[in-house]
Parts: structure tokens; sequence; C-alpha cells
């Protein structure tokens, strides 16, 4: 499954550049191994999508506390 993202500029600065290989988000969307998010970098305070975005596939997911998961991804 793909799933579409907003991401924060210094985010995804840290995903393109390989030194952010993770996401910490609420799981509303039944993730799995082998899903696709496409991150779309987003500024908050213009409130508007940069044009922006990066492919990657979800590797492993760690299920933590109150519905939120951590996943890695390639």
């Amino acid at each position: 499954m793909k799933h579409e993202l907003k991401i924060w500029p210094a985010y995804f600065e840290a995903v393109l550049s390989g030194n952010k290989t993770f996401e910490y988000r609420y799981n509303d969307r039944a993730f799995s191994v082998g899903d696709v998010l496409l991150l779309r970098e987003y500024n908050t305070y213009k409130k508007e999508y940069s044009g922006r975005e990066i492919e990657v596939t979800v590797t492993y997911i760690l299920d933590v506390f109150n519905d939120y998961v951590i996943f890695i991804h390639t």
C-alpha cells in the first residue's frame, strides 16, 4: 500500500540526505512492512507543500504506546 504523508522541511532534508531512516507516527492507516511512503515536504508556516517529495519503503515497524508506531525505511 502507498501512503502520502506530510513532512516538515528539516525532517525532509534529513531523510533526503540519508541521516533520518525512521518515522514516528500515529498508526491511523494500518502501516505494514513493505508499504511505500510518499513523504511530501510541507511548510507549516505557509500551510502549503513545497513540491519536493521522496518515496521510501517501510522495512520494520515497532509498536509503541497509544497507537503510535516507529518504522524504519529505506
